[in-house]
């Protein structure tokens, strides 16, 4: 026999949890996780199913609506899943984002709040970010309003987002306000291309067509890398369709091409065809100019980085005397940065095309004083790599959002650097490692800063130092 769904009522929504949602707690205290809608809304849901201790819900109606709420610039929204906040006051937004960063160090690091700054916003709250990567369906996702009018409802393909929580669905995108607007124009563009030409987009389950996505990148100079991945070859096909872009669209100063027949979207193990223009695009961020390649991972909010990247300094204060490594080091975009004040950089990075970048972006600024290996960082990093290089007088490291590996952790509390910078997308897996490091360091600086607006995403910097017995 099933159980009865139960309808809670009157549950006021407090925060901000994973993924987006809001987080509240009913009359009986206990915790719920709600999908589209705002903190400050006081709602009945219905109760699901239980994920890690807490209760997911699905508003059923609203009670009352949140102060905080204000118009979402985007059509699209509620729909493309890509904005979770838009509907709410950006000030807010911040403020919510600066309590998620003192909940996970309250309750996972167990450390004193006090220390955390308040909160860097971003300048732009749209047409911020200098990547986008658009996906083609040959079949659009349909919303709940055309669903439940119960009319035939024409079926045609998408060129746009990933619908949140079902991967085969693409949301068909007509204006995004993330990226500066020529990024409508493009896809608007290529998706009437295809229609003209008749060339299939992808269908996720039976693995057919032609058009499978577009990756976008953007320079604050105006000038655009494209690349455009392909299910199959077919070399006349791809030929009009890249010749058709370089024609239109002449601030497009680099042409990619990728054929992925892959059942994943993954392009990191693919090859990148030049096609058209320069091999890379430029982005600069004070004293450094960056050569951007199609694979290349590169902050997408770019004058955002530079902000992130000042605060890295700072609190960094060297002296020129410094030997700094930086670990998940990426292409060196913080290694860089710091390099003037520093006597040696050594960086680890796993993807051998990044330190690739990494080398040739040193060569292009007349670095000097940089090392970069390739590899997993919890493998290269060990007694005999310290020895060769020198003990570190600080660490900096910038890991993915599960956070560090514990092999990783126990290294760095052998190692004993003086001071580590943590640069950490994920507070709550940053929180976990702090926690696991305390063992013989002390956090003495956090400074938070949004890097991506209208998310529940955020960017944490730490600043630990060595305890002194």
């Amino acid at each position: 026999m099933s159980r009865k769904k139960k309808i809670v009522e009157n549950v006021v929504l407090t925060g901000i949890a994973d993924r987006g949602k809001a987080v509240g707690r009913d009359a009986e205290g206990i915790v719920y996780f709600v999908p589209d809608a705002v903190p400050g809304d006081i709602v009945n849901i219905l109760r699901l199913k239980k994920k890690r201790g807490v209760y997911q819900g699905s508003v059923t109606e609203f009670v009352e609506y949140s102060k905080d709420r204000i118009e979402p610039k985007c059509q699209h929204f509620g729909v493309c899943g890509g904005c979770k906040w838009q509907n709410l006051d950006y000030p807010k937004q911040l403020e919510h984002k600066t309590q998620t960063v003192h909940d996970a160090m309250r309750r996972i690091a167990k450390i004193d709040t006090s220390i955390i700054s308040p909160i860097i916003g971003s300048s732009k709250i749209f047409e911020y970010r200098n990547k986008i990567e658009y996906s083609f369906s040959n079949k659009r996702w349909l919303t709940r309003e055309e669903i439940d009018q119960g009319d035939a409802i024409k079926q045609s393909p998408a060129a746009g987002f990933h619908r949140a929580g079902a991967f085969e669905k693409v949301v068909d995108i007509e204006q995004c306000h993330l990226q500066e607007n020529t990024t409508n124009r493009i896809r608007n563009f290529f998706k009437a291309l295809c229609y003209k030409e008749q060339w299939d987009f992808y269908d996720a389950k039976a693995r057919t067509g032609f058009i499978r996505s577009m990756f976008l990148r953007n320079s604050p100079e105006g000038k655009w890398m494209i690349n455009v991945v392909f299910k199959h070859k077919n070399e006349g096909a791809y030929k009009v369709a890249l010749d058709a872009l370089i024609e239109e669209f002449p601030e497009i100063s680099s042409l990619y091409y990728m054929i992925n027949d892959k059942q994943n979207d993954s392009v990191f193990d693919l090859e990148a065809q030049h096609y058209h223009g320069e091999k890379y695009l430029e982005i600069s961020l004070g004293h450094i100019t960056y050569k951007i390649g199609p694979k290349s991972f590169f902050q997408t909010n770019s004058s955002q980085a530079k902000v992130l990247f000042d605060q890295i300094k700072n609190l960094a204060n060297l002296k020129g005397t410094e030997n700094v490594y930086d670990l998940y080091a990426g292409i060196g975009s913080i290694g860089f940065y710091l390099a003037n004040q520093a006597k040696q950089i050594v960086g680890i990075e796993e993807i051998p095309e990044a330190i690739q970048d990494a080398k040739l972006n040193a060569a292009e600024n007349g670095i000097e004083n940089t090392i970069f290996y390739a590899g997993d960082v919890k493998n290269i990093l060990t007694n005999e790599f310290a020895q060769k290089h020198g003990k570190p007088d600080l660490v900096i490291t910038d890991p993915p959002r599960a956070g560090m590996h514990k092999d990783l952790v126990y290294m760095l509390l052998r190692l004993e650097s003086p001071r580590i910078i943590y640069v950490s997308c994920n507070p709550a897996t940053q929180a976990r490692d702090l926690q696991l490091l305390n063992e013989k360091y002390v956090v003495e600086k956090m400074q938070p800063v949004d890097m991506f607006p209208h998310t529940h995403h955020i960017e944490n910097i730490a600043l630990l130092s060595l305890r002194h017995e």
